[in-house]
């Protein structure tokens, strides 16, 4: 009797636990989420001017035009899958992982540095040539990706070196554009940990609201 107390104890104990930790807590998390963090919850989705989702605050995304604030470079851009068979529709969405490319990877360097071929088709641009001929002074992060990758961030440095070539194509004055970068950029976390950053695609949906 003593065994079957024992063991209808432990059974009841792990209903018990597992009712809280697989039902109860999961769905109290979810309904604090959506009542007290409903952005968040729900991957700080951004939306443009026409309340379209154009991506989230969380992850970065390639932005090379003139007219925008250029991100650092990011594996979303990278993906590699087949445009012919691409059942899972990466590239609607992009991979994501850092790449793992050493210093002295060749294919690291020749996306930062370029390559130069007779055929068209395999010449490499290359970051450095792209941004000097866009008149910005190259910093650390408009050259390299963050550790993930993914990283929706600039230094405010990598921010104010593109303000006269984003003025220049837009027609707008730098004042304007120093504004918009202030206005979007993260403190450090409670005031001590990481680095100020501005993020990039709040700060070029911002820009598409200047009037000239």
């Amino acid at each position: 009797m003593s065994f079957a107390r024992e063991a209808s104890r432990a059974i009841r104990s792990t209903l018990v636990l597992w009712v809280i930790g697989a039902i109860i807590y999961p769905f109290a998390m979810i309904a604090i989420g959506q009542t007290v963090f409903p952005f968040q919850a729900n991957g700080s989705l951004l939306k443009n001017s026409a309340g379209q989702v154009v991506g989230s605050a969380l992850i970065g995304q390639p932005f090379t035009s003139d007219r925008y604030f250029n991100s650092r470079p990011s594996s979303t851009s990278y993906s590699t899958a087949d445009p012919k068979k691409d059942d899972g529709g990466v590239l609607k969405t992009g991979v994501s992982g850092a790449s793992n490319l050493a210093p002295s990877n060749p294919a690291l360097l020749e996306r930062i540095k370029g390559k130069d071929d007779p055929d068209p088709t395999k010449k490499i641009e290359g970051d450095l040539p792209r941004l000097k001929k866009a008149g910005v002074q190259p910093t650390g992060d408009l050259v390299y990706s963050s550790a993930s990758s993914l990283d929706p961030h600039i230094t405010p440095e990598a921010a104010a070196a593109q303000i006269a070539r984003v003025a220049k194509s837009r027609g707008v004055q730098p004042n304007q554009l120093e504004t918009l970068i202030s206005q979007n950029t993260d403190g450090r976390f409670l005031g001590i940990f990481g680095e100020p950053g501005v993020n990039v695609l709040k700060l070029n949906l911002a820009l598409d609201q200047i009037k000239k």
